[in-house]
């Protein structure tokens, strides 16, 4: 077979170009891989960091942002030895990351055990953090009438991709 000739490359052309866009599109749905999350949870810290039973613990993640841009509204899951904690299901954090630093977030306070969460048989705490969104972060400095200091705005700029990312600590009580 010869080459084609111009009129049948035209008519091949549209039918390549949208195989093409098809395969870009559906190339999420089809198991490959989005690229990694700019945003890294670098450390879950408890405190105290051996805890025993009915012990109230302070929580804090550290979070490495590594893009170019701060991020903001961050949407956490927090589970307790398997068992989600329902007070961050609706809870977002209007705490801004800068870019290029690793920031504490401090989280709710927790009980190792509680009604309907008693101590695991084992003796092993294991608390995980999921952070499942955020938000990439637009700031602006603008000037209000009659004030001399400007005024910083945040502004949505948004959705930071790759994400939930996770981390776990496992606590002996």
């Amino acid at each position: 077979m010869g080459p084609m000739s111009a009129p049948n490359r035209r008519r091949w052309l549209p039918i390549a170009l949208v195989h093409l866009s098809l395969s870009v599109a559906l190339a999420p749905a089809m198991g490959q891989e989005s690229p990694p999350s700019p945003l890294v949870i670098a450390a879950v810290e408890v405190t105290p960091p051996d805890p025993a039973v009915e012990t109230l613990c302070q929580l804090r993640v550290r979070i490495e942002n590594r893009g170019e841009r701060p991020v903001y509204a961050l949407r956490f899951e927090v589970r307790l030895g398997g068992e989600a904690l329902p007070v961050y299901a609706k809870q977002l954090y209007y705490q801004k990351l800068p870019a290029g630093r690793t920031t504490e977030v401090r989280l709710f306070n927790f009980w190792t055990t509680e009604t309907g969460r008693s101590r695991p048989d084992d003796g092993k705490l294991t608390v995980e953090v999921a952070l499942r969104e955020a938000s990439w972060l637009a700031v602006t400095l603008e000037s209000e009438e009659g004030s001399e200091q400007p005024i910083e705005v945040w502004t949505p700029a948004g959705e930071v991709p790759g994400l939930p990312v996770s981390r776990s600590v496992t606590l002996e009580l």
